[in-house]
């Protein structure tokens, strides 16, 4: 099967429910799409969100990532039959020209999985080796005054949600008092996560600590800048074990680093896993298997984004035995996603559908609006 066409373009979207973060206030999403044609044989979806502040990848460098794609070196590759491991060389190919901009690399790295899987007819999660289904994942509250983070949990849990991710670290005080009007409002039942994007020091990092054990709070997620990796260590192990790296982790070497070697233990029990940081399904799978072997476990994360990016992230999260958390949220808040399918959320958990490759389709009436 050879790739005979590739399609890219690229669509500013809304979000539905703008949100901050300790970082700053989100309100829309640069969507990078890739289609990838093999004549009759079938076509592959990819899709990147890039984020810049996290992995240092403009806009525009990605935009020029893909547009290289799409002008030169992609059209006429064959993608061979067999399974995803058959594709090493041509994924190696593509990670040795696209490593500045891991968005852009995930983009295709999941187009390849998609045409490959779509033309063998089966599901990419059966071909990558399906393990799990219809785990639960969380819901996102930006920072927020106390009274609107109320309404907004009772609305997601109205709707089916079970678990719950309030971001935090602007405030320690703050953050702390919204926690605990959040826990008395909603009760004991429902699970609440935290991310501190990178908002907290050491001594708060602590008292976090302190507070997860008060509340009953699920996981801390990247309390500490990414810079003072080293500090994650002067936590007690107790709080390690439910600190989730974010933007410490970027790809296979932080997460050797973060796993510890030797009588050196991990810095954190955690690998959140985000494919638009580490360059796409392959690299997300050696993520995983070093996480298995050293007893860490995963959550899968994301940026805002397409069904189709989202979906590629469930395939592979329920084709990794150390999956124990989903925070695929980030199609959710789409003002229009011009693709459709992937999965389905039911319950507050997500299902793939029984559909070759990703099971993502455009939508139709979307397509006259691609440039």
């Amino acid at each position: 099967m050879k790739i005979t066409r590739v399609e890219t373009w690229r669509r500013r979207v809304g979000l539905t429910q703008p949100y901050s973060i300790s970082r700053g206030f989100i309100d829309a999403a640069d969507l990078f799409f890739v289609r990838l044609h093999a004549g009759g044989e079938g076509t592959g979806h990819g899709s990147a969100t890039p984020s810049p502040d996290v992995t240092g990848e403009a806009l525009e460098a990605c935009a020029a990532a893909l547009a290289s794609v799409a002008l030169s070196w992609l059209e006429g590759e064959a993608v061979p039959d067999g399974g995803p491991d058959r594709l090493a060389p041509l994924l190696a190919h593509v990670a040795e020209r696209m490593t500045a901009t891991p968005a852009a690399r995930a983009a295709v790295d999941m187009a390849l999985h998609d045409l490959q899987a779509a033309a063998e007819g089966r599901p990419l999660a059966d071909l990558l080796g399906r393990c799990h289904d219809g785990l639960p994942t969380s819901v996102t509250l930006g920072i927020l005054p106390p009274g609107d983070t109320l309404r907004l949990a009772r609305k997601h849990l109205a709707a089916g949600f079970t678990h719950l991710k309030v971001k935090v670290g602007r405030s320690w005080a703050a953050d702390a008092d919204r926690l605990r009007r959040l826990r008395r409002d909603i009760g004991p039942a429902p699970r609440i996560r935290v991310d501190a994007n990178q908002g907290y020091d050491l001594e708060e990092a602590r008292r976090l600590g302190d507070l997860l054990e008060e509340l009953d709070l699920e996981l801390a997620e990247q309390p500490l800048p990414a810079s003072r990796d080293g500090d994650l260590l002067r936590l007690p192990q107790s709080l390690r074990r439910r600190v989730a790296a974010d933007e410490s982790l970027l790809g296979p070497a932080e997460a050797r680093a973060l796993a510890g070697t030797g009588a050196a233990p991990p810095a954190c029990g955690i690998f959140n896993i985000k494919l638009m940081k580490c360059g796409g399904i392959a690299p997300a799978r050696e993520i995983a298997a070093i996480a298995g072997r050293h007893g860490v476990e995963l959550m899968w994360g994301c940026n805002d984004e397409s069904v189709i990016s989202i979906a590629a992230a469930l395939h592979t999260a329920y084709a990794s035995p150390a999956t124990r958390y989903l925070d695929l949220d980030g199609s959710f808040d789409l003002a229009l996603d011009p693709a459709a399918g992937g999965f389905r959320l039911e319950g507050g958990r997500l299902y793939l559908l029984d559909r070759p490759g990703l099971g993502v389709s455009l939508d139709k009436a979307s397509d006259s609006a691609y440039p």
